[in-house]
């Protein structure tokens, strides 16, 4: 266990919690939490991972509060989306199935992060009036989305379908994620984690090698998306600075303070 991720092993499937308060807002330090997390995991006889977070929240996202803070310092907000990227990467390439226990909302890097899974589980709200949402909402906020996060998006949903949600920085409930593809099943809240752990249970009882050649040639493009042509991080960061982009991101920070 680290600060910022508890584990927990159920025999050889490892789940990894996400632990910033009060919503796993990734930050630089949550992020490389996660990768050192699984880069130990991969050292030792881990043959699955459960990546999961709060009951009501997976994860907000990036922490916007915190990359405004760094004001004009074009290095530290590089760095910071460098540590986020580098987080998608090590569940990307893990060298075993990582699935996605999505225990609440997943907006924006939430469902990056989700994205780069090889399954998704996503909780069903207690309140259907106000269901748990999934989503790349960044056009929402003034930021436009790199063609490598819009292939992981197409992937899973398809191109048009893709086009339409990244386009409105859709966020939609996971019901109807669910219809789309988006996540692959749905879950009551406690149920979520030890489904996952089921499912990686099952597909672990495959021949293994057979199963994981065939897992690596079928991931392949997940990996190739989160390459740095692919990602264009130096162009994402100076469009951080574009003044309606600004301004809609400190509307987002205000509304989040109320």
């Amino acid at each position: 266990m680290t600060a910022l991720v508890d584990t927990q092993d159920f025999g050889s499937i490892r789940v990894l919690r996400l632990a910033r308060p009060p919503v796993n807002a990734l930050n630089p330090e949550l992020c490389r939490a996660v990768v050192a997390a699984l880069d130990a995991a991969a050292s030792e006889a881990v043959d699955g991972v459960v990546l999961a977070g709060n009951p009501k929240i997976f994860s907000a996202g990036l922490d916007v509060p915190y990359l405004l803070s760094l004001g004009d310092d074009r290095d530290a907000l590089f760095e910071a989306w460098e540590a986020f990227f580098a987080a998608a990467r090590a569940i990307a390439g893990f060298r075993a199935p990582v699935v996605a226990a999505l225990t609440g909302h997943s907006p924006a890097g939430g469902c990056v992060l989700a994205l780069c899974s090889d399954y998704r589980i996503m909780a069903r709200s207690p309140d259907p009036a106000r269901p748990f949402a999934i989503g790349l909402n960044e056009t929402q906020v003034g930021l436009t989305v790199p063609e490598g996060i819009q292939r992981l998006m197409r992937r899973v949903v398809g191109d048009y379908r893709s086009e339409r949600l990244l386009i409105a920085g859709a966020m939609i409930s996971a019901e109807r994620a669910h219809d789309i593809g988006l996540v692959d099943e749905l879950a009551d809240g406690d149920a979520v984690v030890p489904r996952e752990v089921e499912w990686l249970q099952t597909l672990l009882a495959l021949p293994r090698k057979p199963m994981l050649q065939t897992r690596a040639i079928a991931r392949a493009a997940v990996q190739e998306a989160l390459t740095p042509e692919l990602v264009q991080l130096e162009r994402f960061v100076e469009g951080w600075f574009e003044p309606d982009t600004q301004a809609a991101l400190k509307a987002l920070v205000a509304k989040l303070g109320k």
